[in-house]
C-alpha cells in the first residue's frame, strides 16, 4: 500500500512532468494543482518544500532555460525567443532573465560581450585562488588545484565573450583582506553574484554565519525561509561562485559529518580549524 509519503512525492513528480510538458503554455498554479488532484495551497506549499522553490518560480526558471537554449543554438531575435517560450513579448523576457540570470537576454546571447572582467591569481592560507571582479564588485572566486590555465578556463566558460584583463584591483585588494583580517568587515566586500534568487538567497544566509561557527543543511534552509528543502539548499550552497567569501564551508550534516566540499573535504575541514583558532584568539 501507498504511504503518503510516496503518493506526495508522485503528486510532485507528476507536476514536474506537467510544468516541463505545458510550460509554453504558462500554466497557472490552480491548473497544475488541479492536474494533481490538490487544492492551490496544498499544492503551492507541498511543491516548495520538496522541489525548494514555488510553483512559479520553476515555471520561471523552465522558461529562462528554453530560452537559452534558443539563442544560444539559433539565431532567432529576442522577440521570437519570447513567443516560443509562450511568453507575452520582449519585455517578459528581459524581466525573466534578470530575475533568474542576472543579466539581461541580450547579454546572454553575447556571452557577457559588453561585460569587462578583470581577473589575478593570490595565494591563501589554503592554496592559490583565482579572484575575479567585474565593476560591480567579485564575480568568481575558487582554488586553483589543476593549473592556472585551467582555472582561467573554468573562469571564462561563464561568460566565454566577455573582455578579460589579467590584473588586480582594489575590489580583488578588499576580497584577499578577509584571510588577514577581522571577518566582520565583510561588508566593505562587494560581490556580484549570477544565480537564481533561491540561489541567492541561499548565499545570503549564509553569509550570516559568523567566522568560526557552523550550521546544518537543515537550519541553513529554515532560515533562508525553505523548511524541509535542504536538498534543495544543499545543491545551492554546492554551486556557490565565490569561494570562503560566501562560507559554504560552514555548512554541515546534522550527524556532525563535515560533508563534501566544492574544492575538497580535506580543504574543508583545514578552513574550520583554521577559523575556530583565529576566532579563539580574539576571544
Amino acid at each position: 500500500m501507498e504511504t503518503q509519503q510516496e503518493l506526495d512525492y508522485r503528486r510532485i513528480a507528476d507536476a514536474i512532468g506537467f510544468f516541463r510538458d505545458n510550460f509554453k503554455s504558462q500554466p497557472k498554479l490552480e491548473e497544475v494543482a488541479q492536474h494533481v488532484h490538490l487544492s492551490p495551497f496544498h499544492f503551492q506549499r507541498m511543491f516548495q518544500q520538496w522541489a525548494g522553490v514555488t510553483p512559479k518560480q520553476f515555471l520561471q526558471y523552465l522558461s529562462v532555460e528554453h530560452a537559452k537554449e534558443i539563442l544560444k543554438n539559433t539565431g532567432a531575435s529576442l522577440f521570437d525567443t519570447a513567443l516560443e517560450t509562450g511568453l507575452s513579448g520582449t519585455g517578459r523576457l528581459h524581466d525573466l532573465f534578470i530575475k533568474v540570470e542576472g543579466m539581461t537576454p541580450g547579454e546572454y546571447k553575447n556571452g557577457g560581450a559588453l561585460l569587462k572582467i578583470n581577473y589575478s591569481f593570490a595565494d591563501s592560507p589554503f592554496g592559490q585562488l583565482i579572484v575575479a571582479s567585474t565593476p560591480k564588485g567579485i564575480c568568481h572566486m575558487a582554488f586553483v588545484d589543476e593549473g592556472e590555465d585551467a582555472a582561467f578556463a573554468k573562469l571564462k566558460a561563464i561568460f566565454p565573450n566577455a573582455a578579460y584583463n589579467r590584473i588586480v584591483d582594489m575590489i580583488q585588494q578588499n576580497a584577499l583582506f578577509v584571510f588577514s583580517q577581522d571577518w566582520s568587515r565583510l561588508d566593505e566586500i562587494k560581490l556580484h553574484l549570477k544565480g537564481t534568487d533561491f540561489q541567492i538567497k541561499v548565499w545570503e544566509t549564509l553569509l550570516a554565519v559568523p567566522s568560526g561557527g557552523l550550521t546544518t543543511y537543515s537550519t541553513l534552509a529554515k532560515k533562508a525561509g525553505y523548511d524541509g528543502a535542504s536538498r534543495a539548499v544543499g545543491t545551492a550552497v554546492g554551486h556557490n561562485p565565490v569561494a570562503f567569501l560566501i562560507p559554504c564551508h560552514r555548512v554541515i550534516k546534522a550527524t556532525g559529518d563535515i560533508g563534501q566540499y566544492h574544492w575538497g573535504a580535506l580543504r574543508k575541514s583545514a578552513i574550520i580549524g583554521w577559523e575556530a583558532a583565529r576566532r579563539g584568539v580574539k576571544q
